[in-house]
């Protein structure tokens, strides 16, 4: 038997339970060359037939396919033989088993108190409850090629639909549940129109998903949104989408660097805006999300929400001088361990900076790693005192411990100044 192989009984076993009475569900994950194969399966009954639904998930990418007995017969053997360190854990409605695989080969397994549980198995068709969802949105999803032509999330495109749903929530939970909740019914509290500037659109994916979500599922009577990118192929893409989707009146697209964007110089029917009342971007890349989120301050957004992408910046200069570091040197030179460090530290100073200039913020988990390995976001909103000595004091002492200044720090210079200077 090779190193890291079942043996015969343990194999036979998982056999046994998975295509037996009382299957629930199974899972492997499978540890190679610091990234992780996933798979699953489980029951399902799709068209009133019993069937079996395998999800696989290799390096971001998600691919579904259901199989009949024989199918998921030839499945488990492909789990059962697969090589490498992993984890499989087999659940049924009479109990549990977790097979450990390490990377010596070692094998562990270990198996629940036996259980009296029900196994229901869900209708394949049953429709999940997300905001994208939550209204007619097959329009949406086949013109912006989330969905194929038949209405179908594509597998391909699986990671990018839990992102778009997951940031939503968040959407949703900060303008019906923060201080002083927007009123759904009119947009603002004084019925005034809400306005969206998306920092970074890409292909719009977020951008037309949420201008149909608050005026489809929230009920948001008067939405303006502005997505900005730089690349001109999918800013064109995008107006074409906008176009097609009958909301190019009030959801425009500028190609610009963030930098040098003008909001007050786009037009709509009602007007230019002055003002942004949500600043939102996902994964812009390194100091755009910076960018994005001084755009935000400036702009005197109420909510900023922001999914920070690779953050290169801190990287130049963190632990270069100053022997306070000295004690990481053993982080510091593994690239890893280090592009991770900064990743933390970059975002705790932006939080730590948003504070300071007045917005209460929180750093989150918003997806799941599985869609996006890049699954932290900021959300802030406007209403705290600015320049509190709390916030500038936690601030000073973690930027003044590393030696270096965020560039956040420089592009915002100027509002910073009068509350960091306070506190020298």
């Amino acid at each position: 038997m090779e190193r890291g192989e079942l043996d015969v009984d343990l194999a036979e076993e998982i056999r046994s339970r998975a295509l037996g009475d009382g299957f629930m569900k199974i899972v492997q994950t499978v540890r190679r060359n610091g990234k992780t194969f996933r798979i699953s399966m489980r029951p399902v009954e799709i068209g009133g037939e019993r069937r079996f639904q395998a999800e696989m998930v290799d390096d971001g990418r998600t691919q579904v396919k259901n199989f009949d007995a024989n199918g998921a017969a030839e499945g488990i053997e492909e789990i059962i033989a697969q090589k490498g360190a992993r984890d499989l854990h087999l659940i049924t409605a009479k109990g549990d088993l977790h097979v450990r695989v390490t990377r010596k080969g070692h094998v562990m397994a270990t198996r629940s108190a036996e259980m009296d549980r029900v196994a229901k198995v869900q209708p394949h068709d049953r429709v999940k409850k997300t905001p994208l969802t939550s209204f007619d949105s097959a329009a949406l999803l086949r013109v912006t090629g989330l969905a194929d032509g038949e209405g179908r999330v594509r597998a391909s495109m699986r990671g990018k639909y839990d992102q778009v749903n997951e940031f939503l929530k968040v959407v949703e939970d900060v303008v019906k549940n923060g201080g002083g909740a927007v009123e759904a019914t009119g947009g603002t509290p004084d019925g005034k129109v809400f306005t969206v500037v998306d920092c970074g659109c890409g292909k719009a994916y977020l951008t037309f998903a949420l201008y149909f979500f608050l005026t489809q599922a929230l009920k948001f009577h008067d939405v303006r949104i502005v997505g900005v990118d730089r690349r001109e192929d999918v800013i064109g893409s995008a107006k074409k989408m906008a176009e097609q989707l009958d909301v190019a009146e009030s959801v425009r697209f500028v190609q610009s660097d963030l930098s040098g964007f003008d909001l007050s110089a786009v037009q709509f029917p009602s007007g230019s805006p002055s003002r942004a009342d949500m600043t939102i971007s996902l994964h812009a890349c390194d100091t755009a999300t910076d960018e994005a989120l001084a755009k935000g301050v400036e702009w005197k957004s109420r909510f900023i929400i922001s999914a920070p992408c690779c953050q290169h910046e801190l990287q130049k200069t963190l632990g270069q001088t100053g022997a306070d570091v000295a004690a990481f040197a053993g982080v510091l030179r593994h690239g890893i361990l280090r592009e991770r460090l900064c990743d933390m530290l970059t975002d705790a100073f932006r939080a730590m900076i948003l504070r300071i200039l007045g917005f209460k913020t929180q750093v989150v988990e918003f997806v799941s790693p599985d869609a996006t390995a890049r699954n932290i976001l900021l959300r802030a909103e406007f209403g705290v005192k600015p320049g509190q000595g709390g916030a500038v004091s936690d601030y000073l002492n973690l930027r003044d411990y590393w030696r270096v200044t965020p560039w956040l720090e420089t592009r915002l210079g100027e509002m910073l100044e009068k509350h960091l200077t306070r506190y020298r």
